[in-house]
């Protein structure tokens, strides 16, 4: 166990990042347990703790009698200072163990420019970065998260890969090795893996081997084993009314980026939008009721304190429930100065009943996200919204006493032109002039907030190649040069981070090493500005001799084998051709839950029933099918 001391303590920024002994935080003593898992963020604590996540596995291991679950984040920069000279290892929050005594570390990937942070995490505990210098006498390290679905960057680095959601799969994996480890894990790591690649969902990066051609492109995944399978499937659970939720979240000690209590209405997404990469990861949708959300509700905050909710999902005004939702949470929590959010609204779906209830409490601004300036554009990305769509919600909000605006755009979309970028100043505007026109004052105010576009695995954009920094640039210089009203805001991402984070994003094995070399160089939190470095990540790939653009900027053919092939969200390729060239052809594909079925392969391939909202809303079994 480490000693913590104040005395150094007082040296760091924020010393409750790693004090630990939050409220409804788990103290476990190990000599208890059979099982002690270290559940890793690679990120800092405000994060980290913002994660549902790693709420729901914290939850879910620590209900179990066998089992440990404990947590441990990046430590910030004047914190590893510290750590390093006084030659501490990376520790856990609960009972300050350090990580290199744990069974388990299981990192949750959710963004490729922490990558570093998970080798400098890994140095910090004390191990081997690459999974071939561990034997079981080392915590076997796993990952999950969206990012998972092309791991090869970083498989070099990873035991287990657990894909899809971990909920049962968790529980699979922990009985086997907690079986293997009673026997003394007979035949080494290489006999457990071969073991662990026959749970479903399970892929063990040291059982496959990449094989490249003459050209130097990617041509196969060898499968090394017999008990791998050549596809992993991702693991869905098909019962989410009836799955772990937690309900007696860690309360932490200073703010966090989400500081309130969330309720997950449902999961996946049919809206279809192009460039979305997780609304095909996480198909097929599949809602809790509003009964059992409200006693989610109800345990979370008497167990917290919280005074907000946040209704979460990939579209969350889709849920099908949402006006009995909010009057149910609104009548129950209506005397306790309780506010409900929705994080995530569609203007289509916008209603602005539903906005004036949840904002009864505290009122704030209302985020919007056109994704695109003109109608062509937001129908090659399958936005499935107009203007109109646009106009109608701003109206009803501002007849209703809202003020601030903000709109959500993106940059570097396929086929996009400089008349696309020039709609997004002109929709800027015309929300403004609404404003004045419904008001008939001058107090109305528009936030634009423009991202760079960054192609992902598994989405019909996975084979374009992305835009060269210097034009990204350009088109931020040139909407910038058409927004000069100081009540327009005007924001933009960098974009040198994206690139980075596009070559990752579809890269494959021969990365390791640029990683290794960059985290070497001194590259760590990646994904914050005031940290990112693209001098030395272009070092990095000179030393290692690797072109970046060979990965984020190349546009691959469609018969050409892919790296993450193997990882299957059981979308299948077809279907993602056929929505690029929907694409190019900026022609509409319809959401499958209010419209036929558009054969993207989820439900029969994964035996899942849809919400046919034709009869009522019942859930039944469909007949799949192009139609």
């Amino acid at each position: 166990m480490i000693q913590l001391d104040t005395a150094w303590l007082q040296h760091v920024q924020k010393p409750a990042r790693y004090t630990g002994g939050e409220w409804n935080s788990i103290v476990k003593d190990h000599k208890d347990v059979d099982i002690t898992m270290a559940l890793a963020f690679p990120d800092v604590y405000e994060v980290a703790m913002s994660h549902l996540g790693i709420k729901i596995l914290y939850g879910l291991v620590n209900e179990r009698e066998d089992a440990v679950a404990e947590r441990v984040f990046a430590p910030w920069h004047d914190m590893e200072a510290e750590m390093r000279n006084r030659n501490i290892p990376l520790f856990s929050l609960e009972t300050k163990t350090p990580i290199r005594d744990f069974d388990i570390l299981g990192f949750t990937l959710q963004y490729e420019m922490s990558f570093t942070n998970i080798l400098n995490m890994m140095d910090l505990a004390g191990m081997p970065m690459y999974a071939k210098d561990r034997d079981m006498s080392f915590p076997l390290v796993l990952a999950g998260g969206p990012c998972a679905y092309n791991m090869e960057p970083i498989a070099d680095f990873f035991d287990i890969v657990s894909l899809g959601e971990s909920e049962e799969w968790t529980g699979e994996f922990i009985e086997l090795y907690k079986a293997e480890k009673a026997k003394g894990f007979p035949g080494g790591k290489e006999a457990f893996l071969r073991k662990a690649a026959q749970i479903k969902g399970t892929y063990c990066p040291a059982l496959y081997n990449p094989v490249y051609n003459d050209n130097g492109d990617f041509e196969r995944l060898d499968v090394l084993a017999p008990e791998a399978p050549a596809t992993i499937q991702k693991r869905i659970v098909e019962d989410v009314e009836h799955v772990y939720f937690p309900t007696k979240p860690v309360v932490p000690y200073l703010d966090i980026v989400h500081d309130r209590a969330v309720l997950e209405l449902f999961r996946g997404c049919t809206r279809g939008c192009r460039f979305c990469q997780a609304g095909m990861l996480y198909r097929p949708v599949r809602e809790r009721t509003p009964e059992r959300l409200l006693e989610i509700a109800k345990e979370t905050m008497a167990n917290t304190g919280y005074n907000e909710i946040s209704l979460m999902s990939l579209s969350s005004a889709d849920y099908s429930k949402l006006p009995e939702l909010v009057d149910m949470l609104m009548e129950k929590f209506k005397d306790k100065q309780v506010s409900v959010s929705l994080p995530s609204l569609r203007i289509d779906s916008f209603s602005i009943d539903i906005a004036k209830k949840v904002q009864q409490v505290r009122k704030s601004g209302l985020t919007f996200a056109p994704e695109a300036g003109t109608q062509r554009m937001r129908d090659v990305i399958n936005k499935g919204v107009t203007e109109e769509d646009l106009m109608a919600a701003c109206t009803n909000a501002f007849k209703s006493g809202w003020h601030n605006v903000k709109l959500y755009f993106m940059i570097g979309l396929p086929t996009e032109t400089d008349e696309d970028l020039a709609g997004i100043a002109d929709l800027a505007y015309k929300v403004l002039d609404l404003h004045r026109e419904i008001t008939g004052r001058r107090n109305g105010s528009v936030t634009v907030s423009v991202s760079f576009f960054v192609p992902k695995t598994h989405s019909p954009y996975q084979w374009y190649g992305q835009e060269a920094v210097e034009e990204i640039h350009r088109k931020q210089k040139y909407l910038k040069s058409l927004i000069n009203n100081r009540n327009i805001s005007y924001h933009y991402h960098d974009g040198y981070t994206g690139y980075m984070e596009g070559v990752f994003a579809r890269g494959d094995r021969r990365l390791a090493k640029v990683l290794v070399e960059a985290w070497k160089l001194g590259c760590k939190f990646d994904g914050w500005t005031e940290h990112f470095s693209y001098e030395t990540w272009l070092k990095a790939f000179e030393n290692c001799g690797i072109d970046p653009a060979y990965y984020a900027r190349r546009t691959r053919d469609f018969d050409e084998p892919l790296p993450w092939d193997h990882l299957d969200d059981t979308v299948t390729k077809p279907f993602l051709k056929r929505e690029w060239e929907q694409a190019v052809a900026a022609k509409l594909t319809g959401d499958c839950r209010r419209d036929a079925c558009r054969g993207c392969n989820v439900c029969p391939e994964l035996d899942t029933a849809i919400i046919d909202y034709k009869e009522g809303g019942r859930v039944e079994k469909v007949t799949f099918g192009l139609k």
